[in-house]
C-alpha cells in the first residue's frame, strides 16, 4: 500500500511474458483461471530471480528456486504448475531466439500424493437432493409471505443447479455459463456445453433433471428485472436478474448440504466426482466417463477407478468361475461346522 492508501501497481513482466501469455489467450484459448495462474507463477519467478535477467538464469538457479518454494511450504503439486509455467516461458524464449536454450526442461517438482477424488456415497447423493426434505426443513414459516415465496423460488433454482451437477457431471463454470436456449436439448435428454480449452461437448440429463430445471423455469421470471427492454438469458438467475455467481452455488450448496446433514462440506466439483464414480460403478466403462467428462486423457479419468474394494469383491465372486468354488467350499465348510456343533450338542 502507498501513503495514499492506494495499492501499488504490479510490476511489470519481463519482457516477453505479456506477449506469451496473449498467445496462449488468443490462440490456444486458454481459460482466464488458467491464465491468471500463470501470471502468477511468472512473477514468483520474478521474485525468487531479482535482478537476474531470464537469459541469464542457470538450471541451477531453477533448482534452488524450487527448493525455497518447497522449504516454504508450497505443496508439490503448486510447485509443478509454477514448474509448468516456467517451462512455458523459457521455451517460447528460447524458440525465437531470445535465451541460448531452455534451462527449465528436465527439471521436476518434488513428489506429492495423489489426491482421490472425494465422492459422495449413492445415500448421501439421494439425502442430498431429497427435495421434501429441504423443503421441510429449511423453510421458514414465520417468514413474511414475500420472503416464504422468494425463498421457495431459490430452492427450485437450487434443486434443478443441484440435480444438473449429479445428472451430468458438468463443472461449475460450464453451468454458470448455460443460456435458456440450451432449455431444447435439454428436453432430449442432452447439454451442450463450453468446456476447458474452449471445447465444447454433449453431457447427459436425466428425467429428474429435467423436471426440476423445468420447475425452475417456471418461477425464473420473477427474478427478471428487465431493463431497457434486454433479458437476461442466463439459464440461472441471482435475486438481482444477473447471472448466478460460481461463489453463490458454492454458498448455497454448503448451507444445504449441512441442512440435509451430511457429515463433510460439499462442494460443486465433488458432485462432479460423484457423478463420474457412480457412472464408474454402475458401468464399468471407462471410455464413455471420459467422454461425458470431457477429459482429453484417459489418465485424467482414470483417477475415478478407485472403486471400493467391496464392490469389486462383489464383481469378482459374480464373475470368476474360481470364486464360485471358493464360495461354495465356504459353504461347505459353514455346513459341516454347523452339524458338528449340532453332535456335540447331542452328546451327553
Amino acid at each position: 500500500m502507498t501513503d495514499s492508501g492506494t495499492a501499488s501497481a504490479p510490476a511489470a513482466l519481463w519482457p516477453g511474458a505479456e506477449d506469451w501469455l496473449a498467445e496462449l489467450r488468443d490462440q490456444r484459448r486458454v481459460s482466464p483461471h488458467t491464465l491468471s495462474g500463470y501470471e502468477r507463477d511468472l512473477r514468483r519467478l520474478q521474485s525468487l530471480a531479482g535482478d537476474v535477467a531470464p537469459a541469464d538464469l542457470t538450471a541451477l538457479d531453477l533448482r534452488r528456486f524450487v527448493g525455497r518454494l518447497h522449504a516454504s511450504g508450497l505443496s508439490g503439486r503448486s510447485i509443478a504448475r509454477s514448474l509448468s509455467a516456467w517451462r512455458g516461458l523459457l521455451r517460447w524464449l528460447a524458440k525465437r531466439g531470445l535465451l541460448d536454450a531452455n534451462v527449465a526442461e528436465g527439471l521436476h517438482a518434488p513428489k506429492h500424493p495423489k489426491r482421490l477424488p472425494n465422492a459422495l456415497s449413492v445415500d448421501e447423493a439421494f439425502r442430498l437432493l431429497n427435495t421434501q426434505a429441504s423443503r421441510s426443513s429449511e423453510v421458514d414459516t414465520d417468514a413474511p409471505r414475500n420472503e416464504r415465496v422468494v425463498e421457495r423460488v431459490l430452492k427450485l433454482r437450487d434443486q434443478a443447479i443441484f440435480e444438473l451437477f449429479y445428472s451430468s457431471g458438468i463443472r461449475l463454470s460450464e453451468l454458470v455459463s448455460l443460456d435458456v436456449d440450451c432449455i431444447n436439448d435439454m428436453r432430449q435428454g442432452e447439454i451442450r456445453v463450453l468446456g476447458k480449452r474452449n471445447k465444447t461437448r454433449v453431457a447427459p440429463v436425466g428425467r429428474v433433471a429435467q423436471k426440476a430445471v423445468e420447475d425452475w423455469l417456471g418461477v425464473r421470471a420473477s427474478f427478471l428485472k428487465d431493463e431497457g427492454g434486454s433479458e437476461e438469458k442466463a439459464l440461472f438467475l441471482g435475486q438481482q436478474g444477473k447471472r448466478i455467481s460460481p461463489r453463490m452455488i458454492q454458498l448455497r450448496l454448503q448451507r444445504h448440504a449441512q441442512h440435509q446433514g451430511l457429515p463433510q462440506r460439499v462442494h460443486p466439483h465433488q458432485l462432479r466426482h460423484t457423478f463420474a464414480t457412480h457412472m464408474l460403478q454402475g458401468s464399468g466403462d471407462l471410455r464413455a466417463v471420459q467422454e461425458m467428462l470431457g477429459h482429453a486423457s484417459i489418465a485424467s479419468t482414470q483417477v475415478y477407478t478407485h472403486l471400493d474394494f467391496q464392490h469389486l469383491a462383489q464383481v469378482y465372486d459374480q464373475a470368476h468361475p474360481r470364486a464360485h468354488r471358493r464360495k461354495e467350499a465356504v459353504a461347505q465348510a459353514d455346513a459341516s461346522r454347523f452339524n458338528t456343533e449340532q453332535e456335540d450338542n447331542k452328546s451327553p
